[in-house]
């Protein structure tokens, strides 16, 4: 079985011990501190440059934001504040860490994604303080500056951190491959307590199926519309490495931020969004490996 599919069920089985056990809510508290800790160890493994980040990057991180005001509109039209707000998480969400990795296997430039994930990690959440308060609604005093504490903790810490651990420690820099396999276990334990949280939420709130529904039809198709925007944005000789760079989102961060100042139930659209960016990963390992099978015959 490839590692992708693996991978996909191990995330999936997470998910379903989160519908399962609800009662781990109580721990939901430990998002933020392993969310914070994946990525201290991601930016151990970066080295910015000069040629790191160009024009491309600019125009995949406007069309990030674009698509999450885009997919807050389209949520609404289809089911109120709720769904719209779902889809809103989902969309903003930055690049995901593994995303430098899957384009590794995939064969193409990982140097690309890893600068987009750096780029999009950051201003995203330079951003959150600005953006969730327009969302939200304007019933939220102090929101901004609570905002920027939390995303000051949880992504500019560990940029710091990274950054002394390399300086006292070069060999710092080789950590995040050795811990390919922590870093994984950590993102499912998220996905587990983020599952857990919505599970409790569903089961003391009367919440409509018809709802659910909806947040996970908007977000798939979000999902897809990342892939596709990202491939066209990037030009014919980076399409592969911009459909992954805009398409698969570290959702942990926004299923955190969804939870500490929206709802379980506005968290649903970044973890419904886990299984469709997973999905399409697999199907994409896949074909390489079918691929690579036939140069090898």
């Amino acid at each position: 079985m490839q590692a992708g599919l693996i991978r996909t069920i191990a995330l999936l089985l997470a998910l379903l011990l989160g519908v399962l056990l609800p009662q781990a809510h109580a721990w939901g508290g430990a998002i933020k501190w392993i969310v914070a800790t994946m990525l201290f160890i991601t930016f151990l493994g970066l080295r910015p440059g000069r040629g790191m980040l160009g024009g491309g990057h600019v125009r995949l991180l406007a069309a990030n934001v674009a698509m999450a005001f885009a997919a807050w509109g389209l949520g609404r039209l289809a089911g109120g504040r709720d769904v719209g707000l779902a889809a809103f998480f989902a969309g903003i969400a930055p690049t995901a860490a593994a995303a430098p990795v899957v384009m590794s296997f995939l064969g193409g430039r990982a140097d690309f994604v890893a600068g987009a994930f750096l780029l999009s990690n950051l201003a995203v959440a330079a951003l959150m303080p600005v953006l969730l308060p327009l969302v939200l609604g304007a019933d939220t005093p102090g929101l901004a500056q609570r905002v920027l504490g939390s995303v000051a903790l949880v992504v500019f810490l560990p940029v710091a951190a990274a950054w002394l651990a390399k300086k006292l420690h070069p060999g710092a820099a080789a950590w995040p491959g050795r811990l390919r396999n922590v870093m994984f276990g950590a993102w499912a334990m998220a996905m587990f307590l983020a599952m857990a949280n919505a599970s409790e939420y569903l089961h003391t709130h009367d919440v409509d199926h018809v709802v659910l529904a909806k947040i996970a039809a908007v977000t798939a198709v979000v999902c897809a519309a990342n892939f596709v925007c990202g491939r066209v944005l990037a030009g014919r000789e980076l399409a592969r490495e911009g459909s992954q760079a805009l398409g698969q989102k570290n959702t942990a961060f926004c299923i955190w931020i969804a939870i500490t100042y929206a709802s379980p139930l506005i968290a649903l659209g970044p973890t419904c969004y886990v299984l469709w960016h997973n999905l399409w990963n697999s199907w994409q390992l896949h074909q390489a490996g079918r691929r690579d099978a036939k140069k090898c015959g």
